[in-house]
């Protein structure tokens, strides 16, 4: 995957976000600036390349491991087989 650096600004809000993007396709907050001065885009851009240069592929943990299985389960075992999800908590 590319390497990228995204800069959102939503609607109504007064800050911009930044994120940067790494090869594995995870992302990284670097933070929120109220202006995108030529300075702030060079530490933009210095904490970005920092980032790919020391870019780690991170695992799931086994919370996000045991997590996942029992959303699986839970799809599994409580929907009927028209693709209704009922576990009697609606």
């Amino acid at each position: 995957m590319p390497r990228k650096i995204h800069i959102n600004k939503y609607q109504g809000n007064t800050v911009y976000s930044v994120h940067v993007e790494d090869s594995f396709g995870q992302e990284h907050h670097l933070g929120y600036y109220n202006k995108l001065t030529p300075e702030i885009m060079s530490e933009i851009e210095a904490d970005a390349e920092m980032l790919w240069q020391n870019e780690v592929k991170n695992e799931p943990s086994s919370m996000d491991k045991a997590i996942a299985a029992m959303i699986k389960a839970d799809k599994t075992y409580f929907t009927d087989d028209r693709g209704n999800h009922r576990d009697g908590l609606d």
